[in-house]
């Protein structure tokens, strides 16, 4: 009868240190995600293994067969090892205590596989098979047929489990996104009831556990969970907020529903990959409508400089929850871009305005090209034809001016050393100044020839 275990390939590197620690007198196993993965067919560079051996033990296994070493984690039992261009991570059996108040638990070492098996976060997680010879394959907890059937479960109570690490209710909703698994009824009652408490939860952890969600296969499906149980109140409050506003484009949608709309629009559109950047704009660009809506005659709702408010919203949130300045730089400039386009559906740009499009955006032009698009939302075929269209003649525009100009890389026509040998003055603000006012000019007019460029400094100056 084939076993389960059968059904997972062995890695070289697992069988060379499974050898390694048998002929020591240690077990090792193959564990968790990588398990998993390996069920599910799905590629998996890394190798998780887990040993009654203690980590200074580990270290002394693996020291003559890996090329490189990490003992970053050792004080939590795990030694991360390169070994034939595999990494893996080797970790002494867990049964770690919390004390349900701290950010971490306090570390404890197992004396049994099942010991460590109940302690992990998920039936899917834990299952594990023994590379020291036999491949017995360990699966206490039912999650081979959690796996089968797509259902996230716990191993001990979900309100145990989630008390001990409330982290794990992110996790969920994680996996949610990037396993296509659904929740049981019992684990989404406990998130619901326990959400106050990922507050205490570091805000790294939170983090890379929503980016990994949000580069998921279906992160909208791990979004909506986080707001069903209200996670997202305590680490994306204004994801939830926008379910209390009305969207200015038609009464049949809210802005929340919309949000979640352009951000799979928006992955549509993805042409290399999960792009952070790009999701993340298309799920925050519209933050800022709950602070500046107001209802006028007829009915009508709107949110004036939404685009402003919702930019300066989105950099103070990516900032708290410590993402890289590039990237609260590059998601806060595309919010703040997005609705620019609308200016240009109601009549002609002139080649200044599409010049500051394309300058404005800079390198995130691609991305605010997806983003725009993905904002249209209605249901009007007609009228999301024509958004389609300006949108479309926008581009041809951008592509005719680009062949005329080095749009960009547009600069003055006159650099601050020029401008300083042109006018006798030093270094200053005066310099700055001039510098301004030629690329608003060269905004304006496009390129000009040299001897109009210094015919404009000179005209400019003598009127300071």
């Amino acid at each position: 009868m084939t076993s389960p275990g059968d059904l997972i390939p062995i890695p070289p590197v697992a069988e060379l240190l499974g050898a390694t620690f048998a002929a020591a007198g240690f077990e090792l196993h193959l564990v968790g995600g990588t398990v998993r993965d390996a069920l599910m067919q799905r590629d998996d560079e890394d190798l998780d293994f887990t040993t009654d051996a203690r980590p200074e033990q580990i270290l002394a296994l693996v020291e003559p067969l890996a090329k490189t070493i990490w003992t970053t984690g050792i004080e939590f039992g795990t030694v991360s090892v390169l070994v034939k261009g595999r990494l893996c991570e080797i970790t002494t059996y867990r049964a770690d205590r919390y004390d349900r108040v701290s950010r971490n638990p306090e570390v404890a070492f197992g004396e049994s596989l099942l010991d460590d098996l109940r302690r992990r976060d998920f039936t899917m997680n834990a299952m594990a098979l023994s590379v020291t010879g036999d491949r017995t394959f360990t699966d206490p907890f039912g999650g081979l047929a959690d796996l089968v059937t797509g259902v996230l479960r716990t191993p001990a109570t979900p309100q145990e489990s989630f008390a001990d690490d409330p982290l794990r209710m992110m996790r969920a909703a994680r996996f949610v996104s990037t396993l296509g698994v659904a929740v049981a009824p019992e684990v989404q009652a406990a998130m619901t009831a326990l959400s106050a408490e990922l507050g205490r939860i570091t805000v790294e952890r939170i983090q890379a556990e929503l980016t990994k969600l949000l580069l998921g296969a279906a992160p909208v499906a791990g979004l909506e969970l986080l707001v069903a149980t209200g996670l997202a109140e305590v680490m994306l409050p204004e994801l939830p907020a926008l379910r209390m506003a009305s969207d200015e484009h038609g009464q049949h949608k809210d802005v929340y529903a919309h949000t979640l709309q352009v951000l799979s629009q928006a992955i549509d559109l993805e042409e290399d990959g999960p792009d952070l950047v790009l999701r993340l704009a298309a799920l925050l660009h519209d933050i800022g409508k709950p602070a500046t809506r107001e209802f006028v005659e007829g009915g009508r709702v709107t949110f004036h400089h939404h685009e402003v408010v919702g930019a300066r919203m989105t950099r103070r949130r990516l900032k708290e929850l410590r993402y890289s300045k590039t990237i609260i730089d590059e998601v806060g400039q595309l919010v703040f871009l997005h609705l620019r386009f609308y200016g240009y559906r109601d009549g002609e740009w002139t080649d200044s305005a599409v010049r500051r499009y394309v300058v404005d955006a800079g390198e995130l032009l691609p991305r605010l090209h997806k983003l725009v698009r993905s904002d249209c939302t209605t249901r009007n075929k007609r009228k999301a034809a024509a958004l389609s269209r300006a949108y479309d003649t926008l581009e041809e525009r951008i592509a005719e001016l680009r062949a005329q100009e080095e749009l960009d890389a547009i600069r003055p026509d006159l650099d601050g050393t020029e401008i300083m040998a042109i006018l006798e003055i030093p270094p200053g603000p005066l310099v700055g100044k001039a510098y301004k006012h030629l690329l608003a000019l060269r905004m304006e007019q496009g390129p000009l020839t040299r001897d109009d460029a210094i015919a404009e400094l000179r005209r400019w100056y003598a009127e300071q």
